[in-house]
Parts: structure tokens; C-alpha cells; sequence
């Protein structure tokens, strides 16, 4: 991706926008961080809470060898330092949803260093430019709880379910330089920890949130005074909230005042930021090592069990389905967008090469095609997802063997499939129940084919004397007369004899 030409327009001129993310990323793990109270989503409030999560006197904190593990594989994955020594530090200050009054978090000595992401403004674009956006750190700390205010007229309650979560605090450099980088870096990072297992990536239900550093300045110039939009999640509202955030920096400017270094939540509702809170510094916090907990010392074998357990990542995957299997780049980029699609996909793949005795690379064509532009149509017609599918892989590879050994035509696999679709009947029950078996019996066929013939002797004459385009007029006929079941090839060649 050359740099960017996104720019503000303002009564000045250009204006340039200098874009940071603080990605928190919730550990994908049975336990808290420091404690062994559970994490599911959605429970009642304050039924997930430990002696230690409610700071109750003389509890002490156990570090999770599984939330430390997730970060490093996630470090890997990212091309990332991974730092053999790191340390806990307290981050004091005192907020309703936080019972010790400090956050365990890291600051001086993170888990893991400086790393990179190559993006694309358009992950489906083969042709679309890539851009390294700079990992400056990923430390790992414990989340907060959830005031909720919506409860009673006067008064807000505390949930404690979530204090204590492993969250992984991903912070890039300010690289990216327009709403899409931004996007598409979120969209690419949120791919990743999904491709490894360390999150969901569920920025709906907050285990994946962005805060979004904004400033502005001329092109080329000094760097503006930024400012922290919270906790932004989703990846369209994230690009709304620096685009908004801009334009307000910029008529700030114009019009004489100061940008003020300011902590500010995003309102989706009016699509623009407000003011929450004045920033603090980090002396602010006034940050120490926490006494309760060593410091964490990796070893190599540690290190060598988290990178054997990475999986092939979506890069990479990427290259292979183009190379080994030789499908589109297009077609490859949608397939290793998420991990989720790709399992579907390589499940459909692995089944179809099993069913129709052929290589992955033989098949993989077809079965690509097929669940791209048949069943994402039709998941995206119900409203449905790969995971609520009511088509499995195994139907799939079923269906594209019964199309592929010409059992069934393709004009009538779309016929199945939506019965498929809408039963959930394997589709070799469908084609018995319903006589839909494609014929290549000659017989059958010249039959049909001379009857049209004799229904339709001026065309015959017409295109014996030249008009060629007649011929599809001909196939559509006898593939009409018999209901579609024709084996198309078979009917091809008959017809060009009979014409002859």
C-alpha cells in the first residue's frame, strides 16, 4: 500500500491524519488470569467472581500459565520479540468497577515486543497494495468489571464477572494514515487471533475492543496532539470515530483553539466522539512492580511448545490455495479471510476429494466456486452464518460428486441445493425421491431431438444455410422436452449430428 492520499479538507488546505490502535483483546481461556473463576459470556452478573477477583484481604494472584501461553502464541503469530523476562505492575486508580483500586497490568517490562501486520486496504483485492503497520508491544492485564446504569432509576450496580479477564493490549505504531488502514488493520489482527484461538474476535459481545488515537497535521509536518477514543467496538464504528475525530480536530484548529490530549467516547447513534475525560500521564497512575507477583522467566522449551502448536496462518494458507490447489486469488483471499471459513472449506475439500477418489487440487475448483457463490449467496439470502449452515461439508462434497460424475446436471444441482437448503436432506435422497437422474441415453434423446426438428424445419433450413446461433435454440428445446435430466454434453453432440 503506497501512503496514503486520504486527507481532511479544510478553509486551510490538506489536512494529514495520524491513526494509533490500542487493541484489548480478551484471552481465550477457561480461567481468569489470576484466578480460577470462570469466563463464559453471558452469565448472571456477580456469579463468576473469586475471593481474588472481589480483592478480598490477604487473597493473592496466581498467574494463568494458559492466558501467558495465548499471548506469546499470539506474539508469534505477529512476527513479534517475544521477551523471555517480563513483570506485573500496578497501574493505581480508583473507579467503582475495579475492588482492589489498581489494575495488575505490564508497563516497563511487556511480555512481548515489537512485531508487524502487512495489510491491504482490500483483503478480497488480489491487486490491492500492502502496507506494514508496526506492533509496538503486546502486555498482558487483567480487564475491569461493568457498571450498568440501566437497571434502577437512581441508582448503578456493579458486575463483577469480568474483573480479572485475561486481556492481551495490543499497541501499534501510528502508522496508518486514513479509516480504511485503519480497518483493514483491525480486520486482519481480528483474523489472526482467530487463525491461533488466543480470542474470539467477538467485538459485539466486548471481548475484542479498540481505543483509537487520532491527530492531525499538515502533510509531512510535526505531529498534532492526539487524542484516545475508548473502547470503539466494531471495525465500521472505528472508522467512523477517526473520521469524525478528524474533521472535529481540524475545524478546532481553524478556528483558532487547541487540541486538548482528552480520553473520548465514541457515540454510533450521532457518529461522532465527545469528551469523557481529561488525559492522564502515566506517572499519573503512579505505576510500581507488584509486590505479590515474580516476575515471569520463559524457557526455551515453553517457547518451542507455543510455536509447534501455531497453526498455518491466513497468509500463508492463502499462498498455498493458490499455488497447491491453484484456485483464484480472489477466491483465495475470501476463503482464508477468517478461520471459520476455512475450516468449512477444508472440510468440504478433504470430503469431495474422498467421495470422488481425486487429489484436493482436482476438485478444489469446483468446491470453491460452489461455496462462495452458491451457498454464501444463499446464507446471506437467510440471514444464516457458515456455523447455523443448514448444508454440512459432507452434503456439499455430495452434491458436487453427484454434478461431477453427471449423475445430476448443474441447472439441476441448483434445483437440489435448494431443496437442501431447505430440508436438510442429502441430496442423493433428494435426486432418487424426485427422479431428477441426469440421461445420457441416446435413444431417449434422438427422439426428442427429431421430433423438435420436425417441429421446427424452417430453423433446421435456417441454420443448415449459415444463422449457427440457432443451435442454442436447439439445445434449450431438448433440454426443455426432457425436463432438463439430458446430459447436456450428450445432447451437444447429438444435436450437431443431427443438424449436420
Amino acid at each position: 500500500m503506497t501512503e496514503s492520499t486520504y486527507r481532511i479538507h479544510g478553509d486551510t488546505g490538506e489536512w494529514e491524519v495520524v491513526i494509533g490502535l490500542e487493541v484489548h483483546a480478551q484471552v481465550t481461556t477457561q480461567a481468569k488470569l489470576f484466578s480460577g473463576a470462570p469466563t463464559a459470556f453471558g452469565a448472571e452478573p456477580n456469579t463468576q467472581v473469586s475471593l481474588v477477583d472481589a480483592a478480598m484481604p490477604g487473597m493473592l494472584p496466581v498467574p494463568n500459565r494458559e492466558c501467558i501461553r495465548q499471548a506469546v502464541r499470539t506474539g508469534m503469530a505477529l512476527g513479534a520479540v517475544i521477551n523471555k523476562y517480563s513483570r506485573f505492575d500496578r497501574k493505581n486508580y480508583f473507579y467503582a468497577d475495579l475492588p482492589q483500586g489498581y489494575q495488575i497490568s505490564q508497563l516497563y517490562h511487556p511480555l512481548v515486543g515489537e512485531g508487524a501486520i502487512d495489510v491491504q486496504l482490500d483483503e478480497k483485492d488480489p491487486d490491492s497494495p500492502t502496507k506494514t503497520i508496526g506492533i509496538e508491544r503486546i502486555h498482558v492485564e487483567q480487564d475491569a468489571g461493568k457498571l450498568m446504569h440501566d437497571q434502577h432509576p437512581t441508582r448503578s450496580y456493579v458486575d463483577l464477572n469480568r474483573t480479572g479477564v485475561a486481556l492481551m493490549e495490543i499497541v501499534s505504531r501510528p502508522d496508518m494514515r486514513s479509516p480504511q488502514e485503519a480497518g483493514a488493520y483491525l480486520s486482519k489482527l481480528r483474523s489472526i487471533l482467530r487463525y491461533v484461538g488466543s480470542c474470539d474476535g467477538n467485538m459485539d459481545q466486548g471481548s475484542m475492543r479498540a481505543d483509537v488515537n487520532v491527530s492531525v497535521r499538515k502533510p509531512g509536518g510535526e505531529l498534532g496532539t492526539r487524542t484516545e477514543t475508548k473502547n470503539v467496538n466494531s471495525v465500521r464504528f472505528v472508522m467512523q470515530a477517526i473520521e469524525s475525530e478528524a474533521q472535529r480536530q481540524v475545524e478546532v484548529i481553524e478556528s483558532g483553539g487547541k487540541i486538548v490530549q482528552e480520553t473520548r467516547l465514541f457515540d454510533p447513534d450521532k457518529g461522532e466522539t465527545r469528551s469523557m475525560r481529561s488525559k492522564e500521564d502515566a506517572h499519573d497512575y503512579r505505576y510500581f512492580p507488584d509486590p505479590d507477583l515474580l516476575p515471569l522467566e520463559l524457557d526455551d522449551a515453553f517457547l518451542d511448545e507455543c510455536k509447534a502448536s501455531l497453526p498455518e496462518l491466513p497468509d500463508a494458507k492463502r499462498r498455498r490455495y493458490e499455488g497447491d490447489l491453484g484456485l483464484t486469488a480472489y477466491n483465495a483471499a475470501v476463503l482464508t479471510a477468517d478461520a471459520a471459513t476455512a475450516r468449512w472449506f477444508e472440510a468440504l475439500l478433504a470430503e469431495s476429494a474422498r467421495v470422488q477418489g481425486k487429489g484436493e487440487p482436482e476438485v478444489a475448483r469446483a468446491a470453491a466456486n460452489w461455496l462462495i457463490s452458491d451457498l454464501f449467496g444463499a446464507l446471506n439470502r437467510l440471514g444464516e452464518s457458515l456455523e447455523t449452515s443448514p448444508v454440512s461439508p459432507e452434503q456439499g462434497a455430495e452434491l458436487l460428486a453427484l454434478i461431477a460424475d453427471g449423475t445430476i446436471s448443474n441447472t439441476i444441482g441448483k434445483q437440489v441445493f435448494e431443496i437442501m437448503l431447505e430440508t436438510g436432506d442429502k441430496p442423493g435422497k433428494i435426486v432418487e425421491e424426485k427422479g431428477l437422474k441426469q440421461t445420457s441415453d441416446t435413444g431417449a434423446i434422438e427422439k426428442v431431438i427429431a421430433d423438435i426438428m420436425a417441429a421446427n424445419e424452417d430453423k433446421v433450413v435456417e441454420y443448415r444455410g449459415g444463422k449457427d446461433k440457432l443451435f442454442g435454440f436447439f439445445v434449450g428445446q431438448t433440454m426443455k422436452a426432457m425436463q432438463g435430466k439430458a446430459n447436456p454434453q450428450v445432447v451437444n453432440e447429438l444435436l450437431k449430428k443431427a443438424l449436420g
